[in-house]
């Protein structure tokens, strides 16, 4: 789950990380109050869950109250559009109204689960305020790495370590040392799968603050966490996401026109891969979970079919603990039920597979059947256009 940047700076300071004075804001006037009450100069930040906002132009220093009043208008309801949101943009509905401080030195620091390792791993550079996707591919040397042992965080003379190695001395580095451990802190006890500051500033009075703040939070944790789901945004998601949560359907919407609708996660990766090889493009990530039932097959065609791009619909089903009867019985019914015009192609495989395949032929619809995936990705795709 993504937060605000907001959200993510509240929850930061909770364990000790330094970050900038400032208000949230949902309309104009919140903007100039809160303008007022941080002394007047301040950065009016949009708030949206994508990264490359100020390149956007939603990133905006305001000299006094007044000129905030000028840039919130301007900013507070535009369609954003960055590298991260695509074409399409998003809708800015709240600010972030924060003091203006006096940066000499922009640096980053990021955490998350190195899956090679096996553990999680705190990254720190010097080249803050940079896309660091950017640095990494262009010069990793920069991006130092300490990797943290289960249930110790970042060590002291590890965050020393990539104090030094980012350049900073003297008495800066007590304050660095203090802000990564702070955020290792919060990283673990939020059980986030991403904690990121970019840029972690340096003062020119000497002080380390966090600037910008990224937190993903790991959906999978969120029954520890009750108090961070007020923290949800939908109209950040995408509707037809936030309409397979509610079904606990596993769905990411694509730019294709062929619907999959798969059990298991590796398989549905695997299905939309075979999709692209024979020249198609999926328009989704489906996964119904090894335990569907009938509603459930009946929710996740409706969804499916909530997205317009949708021209086929692939069906691609291992069954094991789902049957494939149970499926073939719960596709019928979901497609009478919904009326469905596109075509809809079915590969199963596994327990009462005969069955499944039997009921879908006494159904009187037009369903195809496939006989292996490669056969089902070349129908389907034919059919798709």
């Amino acid at each position: 789950m993504k937060i605000h940047e907001y959200q993510a700076k509240a929850l930061l300071a909770q364990y000790g990380v330094p970050v900038p004075r400032g208000k949230v804001a949902f309309s104009v006037e919140e903007a100039v109050q809160a303008a007022q009450e941080l002394g007047g100069s301040v950065v009016v930040k949009a708030q949206i869950h994508a990264g490359g906002r100020g390149k956007g132009g939603g990133v905006k220093v305001a000299r006094d109250a007044e000129h905030a009043r000028e840039l919130a208008s301007q900013i507070l309801g535009m369609t954003l559009v960055t590298h991260q949101t695509g074409p399409e943009g998003r809708l800015v509905k709240r600010l972030l109204i924060e003091e203006t401080l006096p940066v000499e030195r922009e640096l980053y620091l990021g955490i998350v689960l190195d899956r090679a390792a096996g553990k999680c791993v705190f990254m720190a550079s010097a080249a803050g305020g940079m896309d660091i996707e950017e640095v990494a591919a262009k010069t990793p040397e920069r991006i130092l790495k300490e990797f943290l042992e289960p249930g110790a965080g970042l060590m002291a003379f590890q965050a020393r370590k990539l104090a030094y190695g980012m350049g900073l001395g003297g008495s800066v580095v007590g304050g660095a040392v203090k802000a990564m451990q702070a955020l290792a802190q919060a990283y673990e006890a939020l059980d986030a799968s991403l904690a990121e500051i970019n840029p972690f500033v340096v003062t020119t009075d000497g002080r380390t603050l966090a600037l910008d703040a990224k937190i993903t939070l790991d959906d999978n944790a969120l029954f520890r966490h009750k108090e961070l789901l007020d923290l949800r945004d939908l109209n950040e998601e995408d509707p037809l996401e936030v309409e397979a949560s509610k079904y606990s359907l596993n769905y990411i919407k694509l730019d294709g026109n062929i619907a999959c609708m798969v059990n298991g996660a590796g398989l549905a990766m695997a299905t939309m891969d075979i999709i692209k090889y024979a020249g198609g493009q999926p328009a989704n990530f489906l996964d119904v979970g090894g335990g569907a039932n009938q509603e459930q097959i009946r929710n996740a065609f409706r969804i499916l079919l909530g997205d317009p791009h949708v021209k086929a619909v692939l069906i691609n089903i291992f069954g094991g603990i789902l049957r494939c009867d149970v499926l073939a019985a719960g596709v019928v019914a979901a497609a009478r039920d919904l009326n469905v015009q596109v075509p809809i192609v079915i590969r199963m495989e596994g327990t009462n597979v005969e069955q499944g395949k039997q009921i879908l032929r006494d159904s009187g619809m037009n369903f195809t059947l496939a006989d292996g995936m490669k056969d089902a990705a070349e129908k389907v795709v034919r059919l798709a256009q």
